[in-house]
């Protein structure tokens, strides 16, 4: 399993959804996403991110059973292809159903990575802590459906801080180890555009949680904010931007969809920075 507390570390996005907001209906078929996820690992992706539910603003729910029959054929797909390439990266699974979690477990998914912070159900904090596998761990402010409706903080910082310390005492007294843990500030789920700015200006503090830290701003709706009439798929350059202020502040893990340019952009920026 990779050291998260060491990094950068790219996760490569593997929508088998129809409508996410950056590459929806792309890879609905299970052998288009398990190619895409192969291309992902050659461009030099860490871990692969596996979802089958679009969290977009006012997205449809999606049943636990519909969102197995997308992503539980990918993720065997996924394990065939890497055992007969040699070419294994860990898997992660985007689920925020316990039934969804202990199947994709099941089938030997290395990461749950839950944008509810494993309180969407009452059932997952014991499956992950049962598993004893790594959590990603996102805030968010609402529902995926009502998370832009005039989202509010005092202190986003600060408020999401204590939001994160306090989930991971919750999970760590579940017994889920602490070095299992990672946390996500959840850029664009419930935030402004100066909130999700305030954020990534002051990355750096949610390295005092004691805990790798992950950012997820590739082809945000807040680009477009900053740079109108800016669909998803040409906000490479403002999500290269973001991530090099998330690499600036020692960010361990990245999930992006431009794989190739991100590690490129990396590679480059700490070439300048070497002796």
């Amino acid at each position: 399993m990779i050291d998260f507390t060491k990094g950068p570390h790219l996760i490569g996005v593997v929508n088998v959804t129809p409508d996410s907001f950056s590459d929806g209906g792309n890879f609905l078929d299970p052998d288009g996403a398990v190619q895409h996820g192969l291309k992902l690992i050659e461009q030099g992706a860490n871990i692969l991110d596996i979802g089958g539910e679009s969290t977009r603003p006012n997205a449809d729910i999606v049943s636990p059973l519909e969102e197995q029959n997308r992503v539980l054929p990918v993720i065997e797909g996924l394990k065939k292809a890497m055992a007969k390439t040699g070419n294994i990266v860990p898997l992660s699974l985007d689920t925020r159903n316990a039934e969804t979690m202990q199947k994709g477990i099941d089938l030997g998914v290395d990461i749950i990575n839950d944008i509810s912070s494993l309180q969407y159900n009452s059932h997952s904090l014991n499956i992950v802590s049962k598993a004893q596998i790594p959590v990603i761990l996102m805030h968010m402010q609402g529902t995926p459906q009502t998370m832009q409706d005039k989202p509010h903080y005092d202190d986003v910082v600060t408020e999401i801080f204590s939001f994160l310390q306090a989930r991971i005492q919750v999970c760590t007294d579940a017994g889920i180890k602490r070095e299992n843990i990672i946390v996500d500030p959840g850029i664009g789920f419930g935030k402004t555009l100066a909130d999700n700015l305030a954020l990534l200006r002051h990355l750096n503090r949610f390295h005092d949680l004691g805990v790798p830290v992950l950012l997820g701003a590739s082809r945000k709706s807040f680009i477009e904010a900053i740079c109108p009439n800016t669909p998803a798929d040409q906000r490479l350059a403002g999500s290269l931007a973001a991530a090099l202020q998330g690499l600036e502040q020692n960010v361990q893990l990245f999930r992006v969809h431009d794989v190739r340019q991100t590690k490129q952009t990396f590679d480059v920026w700490r070439a300048m920075r070497s002796d």
